[in-house]
């Protein structure tokens, strides 16, 4: 199978799910959409769109945009399996007609997510557990698209959702890394914590949380494949 990471800098890379895709004998072709243009929307088996620090509504500073969105109309229609991460969640939503906006406080470190009744049967976000500290680096949020399935909430807010059968979006990281992570705290002008504190959080959570990105990556991969074998889950205490 051949998987297209549609990318929006160097410190947002596929990271652990680049090495989950390869592991599984597939190839993953990295794509920087600002330097690249748009790739051949019929040219790939799946899709993961992933984050990056600019926004959606900056189609001004970004004119790429315009080619992400409608990239994504293009996938969607051709039922193309497709994940959106983090900024990938709201160009998908916005896509696909659904607003967003910057949020009162940025959501950053690990935070707890509740799967709904949809997202714990639902054949990628149910392999996570029911409540899951998630991690998390966005300050803008996404509401629920039209037709869209929502699978997981914070705080009365949508934190990811399927669209049809082949399209999923999360706002949280679960490709991260540690000091990937890290780099992009240092940015940020305001933290809920100081950063040594966020970076402990990391050091106690980053194994348990890798375990659950690498089974949301191939539970993603079973379904773009049409595999029947369901992924390992995470259904251990939290």
């Amino acid at each position: 199978m051949r998987v297209l990471a549609l990318t929006h800098g160097a410190d947002v890379q596929p990271e652990l799910f680049g090495d989950v895709i390869r592991s599984q004998g597939h190839e993953l072709v990295d794509w920087e959409i600002a330097e690249r243009g748009a790739p051949d929307v019929n040219g790939y088996d799946a899709v993961i769109v992933l984050g990056g620090a600019m926004n959606v509504g900056e189609d001004d500073e970004h004119p790429w945009f315009a080619d992400e969105y409608e990239l994504l109309r293009g996938w969607l229609e051709t039922g193309t399996p497709l994940l959106g991460i983090c900024l990938g969640a709201q160009t998908l939503a916005h896509a696909a007609g659904a607003a967003v906006t910057r949020m009162p406080a940025a959501q950053i470190g690990f935070l707890e997510v509740e799967l709904t009744e949809a997202g714990r049967s639902d054949p990628v976000l149910g392999i996570l557990p029911e409540r899951f500290p998630a991690l998390f680096g966005n300050s803008y949020r996404f509401d629920l698209p039209a037709g869209g399935v929502e699978l997981a909430r914070r705080n009365g807010s949508s934190q990811a959702y399927r669209l049809g059968e082949r399209a999923w979006a999360v706002q949280f990281h679960p490709e991260s890394r540690r000091d990937q992570v890290l780099e992009w705290w240092r940015e940020e002008p305001v933290l809920p914590k100081p950063l040594p504190e966020l970076a402990e959080d990391l050091d106690a959570e980053i194994a348990r949380w890798h375990e659950r990105g690498r089974a949301l990556c191939l539970a993603f991969l079973a379904q773009a494949t049409g595999s029947s074998v369901r992924a390992h889950s995470c259904h251990e205490p939290t």
